[in-house]
C-alpha cells in the first residue's frame, strides 16, 4: 500500500512517497537524491520532536500516510540545525475597497 510523507525543511516541502514496509533510512535515500545531502548528515524528527531513526521500518514507527516530519542537517560534525519551518504568511484580510 502506497502512502507519502511530508518532509519540510525551512520554506520547502518534500514530499515523498514510500511503503510501510520502507526504513528510515531508505526515506533518507530518496531525499539524499532530492536535497543532496548525505544520510547521515540527515534527521527526520516527529510528532512530539522525537527523532525516527533508521532501521526500523516506518509502519512499525508509526509513520501515518501524509504525516508532517521535520528535516534537520548537520552543522558540523556534533551538532544538527535547530528545526526551521517557516509558515506561510498570513492571509491578509480583503481591502474595503476590493469591494469585499
Amino acid at each position: 500500500m502506497a502512502m507519502h510523507i511530508r518532509v519540510k525543511r525551512e520554506k520547502t516541502t518534500y514530499f515523498v512517497q514510500c511503503d510501510p514496509t520502507e526504513t528510515i533510512l531508505d526515506i533518507k535515500q530518496k531525499l539524499h537524491t532530492l536535497i543532496d545531502q548525505p544520510v547521515n548528515d540527515q534527521r527526520l524528527i516527529i510528532r512530539n520532536w522525537s527523532c525516527i531513526r533508521g532501521f526500523q521500518d516506518i509502519g512499525r514507527s508509526k509513520v501515518e500516510n501524509d504525516v508532517i516530519v521535520a528535516l534537520t542537517l548537520r552543522k558540523d560534525d556534533t551538532e544538527f540545525e535547530d528545526i526551521k519551518i517557516n509558515q506561510p504568511d498570513e492571509m491578509h484580510s480583503p481591502r474595503e475597497a476590493d469591494g469585499f
